[in-house]
Protein backbone atom coordinates (compact mmCIF):
# COMPACT_ATOMS: atom_id res chain seq x y z
CA UNK A 1 0.00 0.00 0.00
CA UNK A 2 1.48 3.36 -0.95
CA UNK A 3 1.62 6.05 1.71
CA UNK A 4 -1.22 8.53 1.42
CA UNK A 5 -0.86 12.13 2.60
CA UNK A 6 -2.73 13.13 5.76
CA UNK A 7 -5.09 15.17 3.60
CA UNK A 8 -6.17 14.58 -0.01
CA UNK A 9 -3.92 16.27 -2.53
CA UNK A 10 -6.87 18.24 -3.92
CA UNK A 11 -7.19 19.95 -0.52
CA UNK A 12 -3.51 20.87 -0.37
CA UNK A 13 -2.88 21.79 -4.02
CA UNK A 14 -5.07 23.37 -6.68
CA UNK A 15 -2.52 22.71 -9.45
CA UNK A 16 0.32 20.33 -10.20
CA UNK A 17 2.70 19.87 -7.27
CA UNK A 18 5.86 18.15 -6.15
CA UNK A 19 8.66 17.56 -8.65
CA UNK A 20 6.19 17.44 -11.56
CA UNK A 21 4.78 20.81 -10.57
CA UNK A 22 8.29 22.18 -10.11
CA UNK A 23 9.18 21.06 -13.63
CA UNK A 24 6.11 22.85 -14.94
CA UNK A 25 7.23 26.10 -13.33
CA UNK A 26 10.92 25.65 -14.20
CA UNK A 27 13.47 28.44 -14.15
CA UNK A 28 13.05 28.50 -10.37
CA UNK A 29 14.06 24.89 -10.05
CA UNK A 30 17.81 24.96 -9.46
CA UNK A 31 19.20 27.60 -7.09
CA UNK A 32 18.55 25.75 -3.84
CA UNK A 33 22.11 26.30 -2.74
CA UNK A 34 21.99 30.03 -3.35
CA UNK A 35 18.55 31.24 -2.36
CA UNK A 36 14.95 30.48 -1.73
CA UNK A 37 12.98 28.62 -4.35
CA UNK A 38 9.24 28.17 -4.73
CA UNK A 39 8.32 24.62 -3.82
CA UNK A 40 6.03 22.55 -1.63
CA UNK A 41 6.19 19.69 0.85
CA UNK A 42 5.66 17.12 -1.87
CA UNK A 43 8.87 18.20 -3.63
CA UNK A 44 10.79 16.92 -0.61
CA UNK A 45 8.77 13.70 -0.53
CA UNK A 46 9.26 13.11 -4.27
CA UNK A 47 12.99 13.74 -3.88
CA UNK A 48 13.21 11.16 -1.10
CA UNK A 49 11.37 8.59 -3.22
CA UNK A 50 13.92 8.96 -6.02
CA UNK A 51 16.88 9.00 -3.63
CA UNK A 52 15.68 5.75 -2.08
CA UNK A 53 15.33 4.09 -5.49
CA UNK A 54 18.09 2.30 -7.37
CA UNK A 55 17.86 4.71 -10.33
CA UNK A 56 21.30 5.96 -11.31
CA UNK A 57 22.21 9.64 -11.41
CA UNK A 58 21.99 9.53 -15.18
CA UNK A 59 18.51 8.03 -15.10
CA UNK A 60 17.19 10.59 -12.63
CA UNK A 61 18.77 13.40 -14.65
CA UNK A 62 17.09 12.07 -17.82
CA UNK A 63 13.76 11.92 -16.02
CA UNK A 64 14.08 15.48 -14.74
CA UNK A 65 15.23 16.92 -18.07
CA UNK A 66 12.31 15.25 -19.85
CA UNK A 67 9.83 16.69 -17.37
CA UNK A 68 11.49 20.10 -17.44
CA UNK A 69 12.02 20.27 -21.19
CA UNK A 70 15.80 20.52 -20.70
CA UNK A 71 15.47 24.07 -19.39
CA UNK A 72 17.33 23.60 -16.11
CA UNK A 73 20.00 20.95 -15.63
CA UNK A 74 21.35 20.29 -12.11
CA UNK A 75 24.63 19.13 -13.62
CA UNK A 76 25.10 22.47 -15.42
CA UNK A 77 25.91 24.19 -12.11
CA UNK A 78 28.44 21.69 -10.87
CA UNK A 79 25.94 19.73 -8.78
CA UNK A 80 25.07 16.09 -8.93
CA UNK A 81 21.48 15.05 -9.31
CA UNK A 82 21.52 13.29 -5.95
CA UNK A 83 22.95 16.30 -4.11
CA UNK A 84 20.31 18.46 -5.81
CA UNK A 85 17.54 16.12 -4.66
CA UNK A 86 19.14 16.00 -1.23
CA UNK A 87 18.84 19.76 -1.04
CA UNK A 88 15.14 19.55 -1.74
CA UNK A 89 14.74 16.79 0.83
CA UNK A 90 16.40 18.99 3.46
CA UNK A 91 14.42 22.06 2.44
CA UNK A 92 11.16 20.14 2.80
CA UNK A 93 11.74 17.41 5.39
CA UNK A 94 9.10 14.82 6.06
CA UNK A 95 6.46 16.43 8.28
CA UNK A 96 5.23 14.65 11.39
CA UNK A 97 1.93 12.80 10.91
CA UNK A 98 -1.14 14.89 11.62
CA UNK A 99 -4.81 13.99 11.93
CA UNK A 100 -6.67 13.94 8.63
CA UNK A 101 -8.94 16.91 8.11
CA UNK A 102 -12.54 15.99 8.82
CA UNK A 103 -14.91 16.57 5.92
CA UNK A 104 -18.57 16.42 6.83
CA UNK A 105 -21.73 16.60 4.82
CA UNK A 106 -25.00 17.55 6.42
CA UNK A 107 -27.82 15.12 5.91
CA UNK A 108 -30.82 15.73 8.16
CA UNK A 109 -29.53 15.16 11.71
CA UNK A 110 -26.66 12.87 10.74
CA UNK A 111 -23.08 13.74 9.87
CA UNK A 112 -21.50 11.50 7.28
CA UNK A 113 -17.75 11.53 6.74
CA UNK A 114 -16.88 10.35 3.22
CA UNK A 115 -14.31 7.59 3.07
CA UNK A 116 -11.08 8.07 1.18
CA UNK A 117 -10.07 5.68 -1.59
CA UNK A 118 -7.91 2.70 -0.72
CA UNK A 119 -4.85 2.59 -2.94
CA UNK A 120 -3.60 -0.83 -3.93
CA UNK A 121 0.05 -0.47 -4.91
CA UNK A 122 0.12 -3.24 -7.51
CA UNK A 123 -3.10 -2.13 -9.19
CA UNK A 124 -2.08 1.52 -9.45
CA UNK A 125 1.42 0.61 -10.60
CA UNK A 126 0.10 -1.67 -13.33
CA UNK A 127 -2.44 0.94 -14.44
CA UNK A 128 0.20 3.66 -14.77
CA UNK A 129 2.57 1.30 -16.58
CA UNK A 130 -0.23 0.43 -19.01
CA UNK A 131 -0.75 4.12 -19.83
CA UNK A 132 2.98 4.59 -20.39
CA UNK A 133 2.95 1.63 -22.76
CA UNK A 134 0.01 3.07 -24.66
CA UNK A 135 1.85 6.34 -25.40
CA UNK A 136 5.34 4.89 -25.66
CA UNK A 137 5.68 5.44 -29.41
CA UNK A 138 4.46 9.04 -29.12
CA UNK A 139 6.92 9.76 -26.31
CA UNK A 140 9.83 8.27 -28.22
CA UNK A 141 9.03 10.45 -31.23
CA UNK A 142 8.53 13.65 -29.21
CA UNK A 143 11.21 13.53 -26.49
CA UNK A 144 14.79 14.06 -27.78
CA UNK A 145 16.35 12.20 -24.85
CA UNK A 146 17.39 8.54 -24.92
CA UNK A 147 15.76 5.88 -22.79
CA UNK A 148 13.04 8.15 -21.38
CA UNK A 149 10.33 5.48 -21.44
CA UNK A 150 12.39 2.75 -19.71
CA UNK A 151 13.50 5.24 -17.04
CA UNK A 152 9.93 6.40 -16.51
CA UNK A 153 8.84 2.80 -16.06
CA UNK A 154 11.59 2.27 -13.49
CA UNK A 155 10.43 5.36 -11.63
CA UNK A 156 6.88 4.02 -11.45
CA UNK A 157 8.07 0.70 -10.05
CA UNK A 158 10.70 2.02 -7.63
CA UNK A 159 9.55 5.54 -6.70
CA UNK A 160 5.84 4.82 -6.80
CA UNK A 161 2.92 5.12 -9.23
CA UNK A 162 1.88 8.53 -7.83
CA UNK A 163 5.12 10.26 -8.76
CA UNK A 164 5.43 8.21 -11.96
CA UNK A 165 1.96 9.21 -13.15
CA UNK A 166 2.54 12.90 -12.45
CA UNK A 167 5.86 12.78 -14.31
CA UNK A 168 4.19 11.03 -17.26
CA UNK A 169 1.60 13.81 -17.44
CA UNK A 170 4.27 16.50 -17.14
CA UNK A 171 6.37 15.01 -19.95
CA UNK A 172 3.32 14.76 -22.22
CA UNK A 173 2.58 18.44 -21.53
CA UNK A 174 6.17 19.60 -21.90
CA UNK A 175 6.49 18.10 -25.38
CA UNK A 176 2.89 18.81 -26.45
CA UNK A 177 2.14 15.13 -27.04
CA UNK A 178 -1.51 14.95 -28.05
CA UNK A 179 -3.87 12.41 -26.53
CA UNK A 180 -7.34 11.47 -27.68
CA UNK A 181 -10.46 11.90 -25.59
CA UNK A 182 -10.64 8.24 -24.58
CA UNK A 183 -7.10 8.30 -23.19
CA UNK A 184 -7.75 11.63 -21.47
CA UNK A 185 -10.80 10.10 -19.79
CA UNK A 186 -8.64 7.23 -18.56
CA UNK A 187 -6.14 9.72 -17.16
CA UNK A 188 -8.96 11.44 -15.26
CA UNK A 189 -10.24 8.11 -13.96
CA UNK A 190 -6.75 7.06 -12.94
CA UNK A 191 -6.17 10.35 -11.10
CA UNK A 192 -9.21 9.96 -8.84
CA UNK A 193 -7.75 7.32 -6.46
CA UNK A 194 -4.66 9.53 -6.12
CA UNK A 195 -7.02 12.38 -5.06
CA UNK A 196 -5.50 14.96 -7.37
CA UNK A 197 -7.13 18.21 -8.29
CA UNK A 198 -8.22 17.64 -11.90
CA UNK A 199 -5.90 20.46 -13.01
CA UNK A 200 -3.02 18.05 -12.46
CA UNK A 201 -4.32 16.14 -15.46
CA UNK A 202 -5.96 18.65 -17.77
CA UNK A 203 -3.91 21.80 -17.11
CA UNK A 204 -1.76 22.20 -20.24
CA UNK A 205 -2.46 18.73 -21.66
CA UNK A 206 -3.00 18.67 -25.44
CA UNK A 207 -6.28 16.81 -25.95
CA UNK A 208 -7.91 16.01 -29.29
CA UNK A 209 -11.40 17.00 -28.22
CA UNK A 210 -14.38 15.73 -30.19
CA UNK A 211 -16.77 18.30 -31.66
CA UNK A 212 -19.17 19.86 -29.17
CA UNK A 213 -22.33 17.84 -28.77
CA UNK A 214 -24.89 19.29 -26.33
CA UNK A 215 -26.54 15.86 -26.15
CA UNK A 216 -23.44 14.32 -24.51
CA UNK A 217 -23.57 14.01 -20.74
CA UNK A 218 -19.95 14.10 -19.64
CA UNK A 219 -20.52 16.39 -16.64
CA UNK A 220 -20.76 14.88 -13.16
CA UNK A 221 -22.76 17.86 -11.91
CA UNK A 222 -25.65 20.09 -12.93
CA UNK A 223 -25.45 22.00 -16.21
CA UNK A 224 -27.31 24.42 -18.45
CA UNK A 225 -30.03 26.76 -17.21
CA UNK A 226 -30.58 24.79 -14.00
CA UNK A 227 -26.90 25.22 -13.10
CA UNK A 228 -27.10 28.94 -13.89
CA UNK A 229 -30.20 29.38 -11.73
CA UNK A 230 -28.37 27.66 -8.87
CA UNK A 231 -25.48 30.11 -9.14
CA UNK A 232 -27.85 33.04 -8.78
CA UNK A 233 -29.47 31.46 -5.75
CA UNK A 234 -26.24 32.31 -3.92
CA UNK A 235 -25.25 35.42 -5.82
CA UNK A 236 -23.31 37.85 -3.68
CA UNK A 237 -20.28 39.15 -5.56
CA UNK A 238 -19.81 40.76 -8.95
CA UNK A 239 -22.31 41.68 -11.61
CA UNK A 240 -24.92 39.45 -13.17
CA UNK A 241 -22.89 39.42 -16.37
CA UNK A 242 -19.81 38.20 -14.49
CA UNK A 243 -21.77 35.35 -12.90
CA UNK A 244 -23.29 34.49 -16.27
CA UNK A 245 -19.90 34.40 -17.98
CA UNK A 246 -18.52 32.14 -15.26
CA UNK A 247 -21.23 29.56 -15.89
CA UNK A 248 -21.02 29.84 -19.67
CA UNK A 249 -17.27 29.28 -19.42
CA UNK A 250 -17.43 26.45 -16.88
CA UNK A 251 -16.91 23.31 -18.94
CA UNK A 252 -16.83 20.04 -17.06
CA UNK A 253 -13.46 18.36 -16.75
CA UNK A 254 -14.50 15.70 -19.30
CA UNK A 255 -16.24 18.10 -21.69
CA UNK A 256 -14.99 19.61 -24.94
CA UNK A 257 -14.21 23.32 -24.49
CA UNK A 258 -17.35 25.34 -25.06
CA UNK A 259 -19.76 22.62 -23.97
CA UNK A 260 -20.94 24.59 -20.94
CA UNK A 261 -22.05 27.44 -23.18
CA UNK A 262 -23.57 25.07 -25.75
CA UNK A 263 -25.84 23.25 -23.27
CA UNK A 264 -26.90 26.52 -21.65
CA UNK A 265 -27.68 28.01 -25.06
CA UNK A 266 -29.73 24.94 -25.96
CA UNK A 267 -31.87 25.29 -22.82
CA UNK A 268 -32.46 28.99 -23.40
CA UNK A 269 -33.23 28.48 -27.10
CA UNK A 270 -35.91 25.95 -26.21
CA UNK A 271 -37.59 28.29 -23.75
CA UNK A 272 -37.52 31.31 -26.06
CA UNK A 273 -39.02 29.25 -28.88
CA UNK A 274 -41.67 27.69 -26.64
CA UNK A 275 -45.30 28.77 -26.20
CA UNK A 276 -44.73 29.50 -22.50
CA UNK A 277 -46.07 32.89 -21.43
CA UNK A 278 -43.88 35.67 -20.10
CA UNK A 279 -45.48 35.19 -16.68
CA UNK A 280 -44.66 31.48 -16.69
CA UNK A 281 -41.05 32.10 -17.73
CA UNK A 282 -40.68 34.69 -14.98
CA UNK A 283 -42.11 32.31 -12.36
CA UNK A 284 -39.85 29.53 -13.60
CA UNK A 285 -36.67 31.60 -13.37
CA UNK A 286 -37.46 33.09 -9.96
CA UNK A 287 -38.43 29.72 -8.49
CA UNK A 288 -35.36 27.89 -9.76
CA UNK A 289 -32.99 30.70 -8.74
CA UNK A 290 -34.51 31.02 -5.25
CA UNK A 291 -35.44 34.62 -6.17
CA UNK A 292 -31.72 35.43 -6.06
CA UNK A 293 -31.77 37.54 -9.22
CA UNK A 294 -34.80 39.53 -10.37
CA UNK A 295 -34.16 40.78 -13.94
CA UNK A 296 -36.84 43.50 -13.66
CA UNK A 297 -34.81 45.26 -10.95
CA UNK A 298 -32.11 45.76 -13.57
CA UNK A 299 -34.47 46.98 -16.26
CA UNK A 300 -34.81 43.62 -18.01
CA UNK A 301 -37.86 41.57 -18.85
CA UNK A 302 -37.51 37.82 -18.57
CA UNK A 303 -37.19 37.38 -22.34
CA UNK A 304 -34.49 40.04 -22.48
CA UNK A 305 -32.66 38.21 -19.71
CA UNK A 306 -32.87 34.91 -21.60
CA UNK A 307 -31.65 36.65 -24.75
CA UNK A 308 -28.72 38.07 -22.78
CA UNK A 309 -27.85 34.56 -21.59
CA UNK A 310 -27.94 33.34 -25.20
CA UNK A 311 -25.75 36.24 -26.33
CA UNK A 312 -23.07 35.49 -23.73
CA UNK A 313 -23.13 31.81 -24.70
CA UNK A 314 -22.62 32.68 -28.37
CA UNK A 315 -19.71 34.96 -27.44
CA UNK A 316 -18.08 32.14 -25.50
CA UNK A 317 -18.56 29.71 -28.37
CA UNK A 318 -17.08 32.14 -30.91
CA UNK A 319 -13.97 32.42 -28.73
CA UNK A 320 -13.60 28.77 -27.76
CA UNK A 321 -15.16 26.72 -30.55
CA UNK A 322 -15.50 28.94 -33.63
CA UNK A 323 -16.33 25.95 -35.84
CA UNK A 324 -19.37 25.06 -33.74
CA UNK A 325 -22.70 25.96 -35.31
CA UNK A 326 -25.49 25.68 -32.75
CA UNK A 327 -28.73 24.35 -34.10
CA UNK A 328 -32.04 25.33 -32.50
CA UNK A 329 -32.97 22.73 -29.89
CA UNK A 330 -30.23 20.39 -31.07
CA UNK A 331 -30.66 17.89 -28.22
CA UNK A 332 -33.43 15.34 -28.83
CA UNK A 333 -36.31 15.70 -26.39
CA UNK A 334 -36.80 12.67 -24.13
CA UNK A 335 -40.57 12.71 -24.50
CA UNK A 336 -40.65 9.10 -23.31
CA UNK A 337 -39.73 10.31 -19.82
CA UNK A 338 -42.31 13.09 -19.58
CA UNK A 339 -44.86 10.97 -17.72
CA UNK A 340 -42.26 9.83 -15.20
CA UNK A 341 -41.24 13.41 -14.44
CA UNK A 342 -44.88 14.50 -14.21
CA UNK A 343 -45.62 11.65 -11.81
CA UNK A 344 -42.88 12.84 -9.44
CA UNK A 345 -43.93 16.46 -9.78
CA UNK A 346 -47.60 15.73 -9.14
CA UNK A 347 -46.69 13.47 -6.26
CA UNK A 348 -45.34 16.52 -4.44
CA UNK A 349 -48.05 18.97 -5.49
CA UNK A 350 -49.56 19.10 -2.00
CA UNK A 351 -46.23 19.84 -0.38
CA UNK A 352 -45.35 22.39 -3.05
CA UNK A 353 -48.68 24.18 -2.59
CA UNK A 354 -48.05 24.52 1.15
CA UNK A 355 -44.71 26.30 0.69
CA UNK A 356 -43.42 29.57 -0.73
CA UNK A 357 -39.99 30.34 -2.13
CA UNK A 358 -38.57 33.31 -0.17
CA UNK A 359 -41.82 33.83 1.78
CA UNK A 360 -40.59 36.95 3.58
CA UNK A 361 -40.17 38.94 0.37
CA UNK A 362 -41.82 38.95 -3.01
CA UNK A 363 -41.83 35.19 -2.96
CA UNK A 364 -43.05 32.60 -5.44
CA UNK A 365 -45.89 30.34 -4.25
CA UNK A 366 -44.97 26.69 -4.60
CA UNK A 367 -48.20 26.01 -6.48
CA UNK A 368 -47.22 28.58 -9.14
CA UNK A 369 -43.78 27.00 -9.43
CA UNK A 370 -45.36 23.56 -9.87
CA UNK A 371 -47.62 24.79 -12.68
CA UNK A 372 -44.68 26.42 -14.46
CA UNK A 373 -42.60 23.26 -14.14
CA UNK A 374 -45.43 21.11 -15.49
CA UNK A 375 -45.68 23.35 -18.56
CA UNK A 376 -41.94 22.97 -19.17
CA UNK A 377 -42.18 19.18 -18.94
CA UNK A 378 -45.18 18.98 -21.29
CA UNK A 379 -44.50 21.80 -23.75
CA UNK A 380 -40.71 22.20 -23.80
CA UNK A 381 -38.48 19.39 -22.53
CA UNK A 382 -38.85 16.83 -19.70
CA UNK A 383 -35.08 16.89 -19.13
CA UNK A 384 -35.02 20.65 -18.55
CA UNK A 385 -38.19 20.39 -16.49
CA UNK A 386 -36.69 17.74 -14.20
CA UNK A 387 -33.47 19.69 -13.72
CA UNK A 388 -35.39 22.85 -12.81
CA UNK A 389 -37.67 20.77 -10.56
CA UNK A 390 -34.62 19.70 -8.54
CA UNK A 391 -33.61 23.34 -8.19
CA UNK A 392 -37.07 24.30 -6.97
CA UNK A 393 -36.99 21.51 -4.38
CA UNK A 394 -33.64 22.84 -3.23
CA UNK A 395 -35.04 26.37 -2.92
CA UNK A 396 -37.98 25.05 -0.87
CA UNK A 397 -35.88 22.80 1.38
CA UNK A 398 -38.30 20.05 0.48
CA UNK A 399 -38.11 16.89 2.65
CA UNK A 400 -37.74 13.70 0.60
CA UNK A 401 -38.20 10.06 1.45
CA UNK A 402 -35.48 7.57 0.62
CA UNK A 403 -37.88 5.93 -1.82
CA UNK A 404 -38.61 9.17 -3.69
CA UNK A 405 -34.94 10.09 -3.80
CA UNK A 406 -34.18 6.65 -5.22
CA UNK A 407 -36.68 7.30 -8.03
CA UNK A 408 -35.03 10.67 -8.67
CA UNK A 409 -31.67 8.94 -8.97
CA UNK A 410 -33.11 6.40 -11.39
CA UNK A 411 -34.63 9.18 -13.50
CA UNK A 412 -31.32 11.02 -13.52
CA UNK A 413 -29.58 7.89 -14.78
CA UNK A 414 -32.11 7.53 -17.59
CA UNK A 415 -31.50 11.14 -18.59
CA UNK A 416 -27.76 10.43 -18.56
CA UNK A 417 -26.91 12.75 -15.66
CA UNK A 418 -23.54 12.56 -13.95
CA UNK A 419 -22.79 10.97 -10.61
CA UNK A 420 -23.44 14.01 -8.42
CA UNK A 421 -26.24 15.77 -10.29
CA UNK A 422 -29.29 14.50 -8.42
CA UNK A 423 -27.38 14.45 -5.11
CA UNK A 424 -27.79 18.22 -4.83
CA UNK A 425 -31.09 17.44 -3.00
CA UNK A 426 -29.87 14.47 -0.96
CA UNK A 427 -29.41 16.70 2.09
CA UNK A 428 -33.20 16.70 2.48
CA UNK A 429 -33.64 12.95 2.72
CA UNK A 430 -35.64 12.14 5.84
CA UNK A 431 -34.32 9.59 8.28
CA UNK A 432 -36.43 6.50 8.64
CA UNK A 433 -35.67 6.38 12.37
Amino acid sequence: MPTQPDEPYYVMYDDDFGLSGLAGRSGAALPLAGGEVEGDEQVGEDARRLLESSLSDGMIRTLWLAADGERSDPAARGSTVRSWLGGWSQAYPAPPPKPAKRFVKYRSTMFVEPSRPVLVEEEMRDAVLAEIGAVEADLERAVPLPEVVPVLRRAVVEAGPDLGFRLLLRILKTYSVRVDKARYDRFIELSEPFEYCFTVVHGGLAVDWPPIDPARRDNDWDFGLSELSGRFAHWYDGTADEALRQVAGADGVRESPGTGAAVLLDDVTRLLASPLSTETLTTLWLAASDCGYRPERFGLGIRQWLERIAEVCRERLRETAPAYRPEPASVPVRADLAEDVLRELRGLEGELASRTIQPHGQGVPGADAARALEQVVVQVDPDLGFRLFLRVLLALWMPLTQERYGRFRALGERFGYGEFHVSLVDQFIQNDL
